[in-house]
């Protein structure tokens, strides 16, 4: 049984990987200073996975912390790396805590790694990097833009410190996937995105509105050259990106060098409207919203070509936007009963 670390596993997207991962038949060992997440997340995951999760609260941007971890998990076959802040607004306004955290958090985990000879590198990375694309649907080719936002911006430079790293020591192995837009939760209802404070995120501000948490949704324009004015994304269910990092690990076991760059979406584009008119009708509650101005930093419209991925992994998005707006929806009703 491999054992993977998982850096940010208590978080949205890396607590679900947790999941794919036990699945699949590794290890995973959570590694989260929970600066982002609630470390109830961890007895929810061994309830769903029913087994003990190992988990250590530290900090991966600690060189320290990293060596308290070897002395406790020896033997690590692989990373998959999550940790990251991610709020596009705030890291306008504090830039370098964005570069401190996820670009000298990348640095300083790929030092251990190779002082720990742990070869195998699963990168969270983001469509941000490709900006405002001029033709649609995105690939793996097409040209990264300047970043929007010092966020972005970190997601660009961490690609070109890990390929870099891959370069001076080939033996480092890397799959970096770019993920489009992860919403949903864990059909169970146990898991799912919990944010802090105010959500940044489009379908947790729509739960907490349609639950009574919030007045009223904003929609951010609705002048975009798009089909309805609003901007338009490409929604994946997070079961369906969690399964895209147990795809990338089998892919490395497989390869005895490289480094490999995927999308990870679902092919498909749907406005922000579009979400929450079929939020409203899928899971038959009101939801009251209003139009309000473009958000900086915010694009017209992404959305992926999958054809690599497919092809390459053998990997495909399983869910449709209403089962992953319903169980977002679950998860809400479940966190009011708590």
């Amino acid at each position: 049984m491999k054992k993977i670390l998982v850096t940010g596993g208590a978080g949205f997207i890396g607590s679900h990987t947790v999941v794919s991962l036990v699945e699949a038949g590794y290890q995973p060992i959570i590694l989260d200073n929970l600066s982002n997440s609630q470390a109830s997340v961890i007895p929810a995951l061994e309830e769903i996975c029913q087994q003990k999760i190992p988990f250590y609260r530290l900090d991966c941007t600690q060189r320290a912390d990293l060596e308290e971890l070897s002395q406790a998990e020896p033997n690590i076959d692989g990373v998959i790396h999550f940790a990251a802040y991610k709020a596009v607004g705030e890291s306008v306004a504090e830039p370098l805590k964005y570069y401190q955290n996820n670009v000298g958090g990348t640095a300083t985990l790929l030092a251990w790694m190779q002082e720990k000879e742990i070869h195998s590198l699963v990168f969270s990375s983001s469509c941000t990097v490709y900006g405002q694309p001029k033709t649609l649907p995105v690939k793996e080719d097409t040209p990264r833009q300047q970043a929007e936002s010092p966020y972005g911006n970190t997601k660009i430079i961490c690609e070109d410190v890990i390929q870099d790293q891959h370069h001076a020591q080939p033996k480092l192995k890397a799959v970096l996937l770019r993920y489009f837009n992860p919403i949903g939760a864990h059909p169970s209802g146990k898991i799912g995105e919990l944010p802090l404070g105010v959500p940044n995120n489009l379908v947790p501000y729509i739960t907490q509105t349609a639950a009574g948490l919030r007045k009223e949704l904003t929609v951010f324009g609705n002048d975009y050259n798009t089909p309805d004015g609003s901007a338009v994304r490409d929604y994946i269910h997070v079961v369906d990106l969690a399964s895209a990092h147990v795809a990338a690990l089998a892919h490395l076991s497989s390869q005895t060098e490289g480094l490999s760059i995927f999308n990870v979406g679902t092919g498909k584009g749907h406005s922000v409207l579009e979400v929450v008119k079929t939020f409203a009708a899928q899971c038959d509650t009101h939801l009251p919203y209003t139009i309000g101005p473009r958000r900086a930093g915010d694009v017209q419209a992404v959305y992926a070509d999958t054809q690599k991925i497919n092809q390459a992994l053998g990997w495909k998005a399983q869910y449709g936007l209403e089962e992953a707006l319903q169980h977002a929806w679950n998860w809400q009703l479940a966190l009011q009963k708590r």
